[in-house]
């Protein structure tokens, strides 16, 4: 009983992760851009964290791996271009829907790609970029819809595309004790900063206060085993 319990932890955050995805896609649909963006942070956390908890309990399986490839390109392709549909590419109907597209069809080939070299794979590096790290970019540049000219991001979303399926070599940053995608994380909570600055912490997405107690939970518990580490 134990033993199941255990095996199941894991697998549990990377379902959460696939459940925050679907919630965005949700979010996204009724225009709430906001919300639907800390969704997919709460996503990329919880995809940081279900590896290394498999690791720590030594309850790494193939399951979930391919679980968490599932959840991947539900929370980090779709949802992300959901979010770039809605807010920008909505306009040109079934255009717009098939530009739209091409980010999870991208973000799949890339999954599949990086599945079937897994063991082949240098730790130092990835082969394109991953795509938790292309959604969260995506994520990022529809977070500020309406602040940016519509040609930049319509660049920015077919250069993240490519890079994704490309074999530039993407520093991996693994030994760094920061959670996988940290920037992207952290630019999230420097605007969270911002706003309490501005005394403007009634306007935000409700969501975050999920995301920041979670996010800075588990930085305090990588620099702890970063400190364990170097002793």
């Amino acid at each position: 009983m134990i033993h199941i319990i255990r095996t199941s932890i894991p697998n549990i955050f990377t379902l959460l992760n696939l459940f925050f995805g679907f919630l965005s896609v949700m979010y996204s649909a009724s225009g709430d851009y906001r919300n639907a963006a800390i969704l997919i942070l709460i996503g990329m956390m919880l995809d940081s964290m279900d590896g290394r908890i498999a690791r720590m309990l030594h309850v790494e399986s193939e399951l979930g791996k391919e679980l968490d490839s599932l959840a991947d390109i539900v929370t980090f392709g779709v949802a992300p271009a959901m979010m770039a549909y809605y807010a920008y590419f909505s306009y040109f109907g079934i255009v717009g829907m098939a530009i739209a597209a091409l980010f999870p069809l991208f973000g799949a080939y890339r999954l599949a790609r990086f599945n079937i070299n897994a063991v082949k794979s240098s730790l130092k590096y990835f082969t394109g970029v991953p795509i938790t790290a292309g959604g969260g970019l995506l994520t990022l540049l529809t977070f500020f819809h309406g602040k940016m000219p519509g040609v930049i991001f319509v660049i920015a979303f077919f250069a993240l595309c490519i890079l994704m399926v490309s074999t530039i070599k993407i520093p991996s940053l693994k030994e760094v004790p920061l959670p996988k995608y940290g920037i992207i994380i952290t630019l999230f909570l420097g605007y969270a900063i911002y706003m309490v600055f501005r005394k403007e912490h009634h306007r935000f997405p409700y969501f975050i206060y999920v995301a920041m107690p979670l996010y800075v939970a588990f930085i305090g518990y990588q620099l702890v085993r970063f400190k364990k580490k170097k002793q």
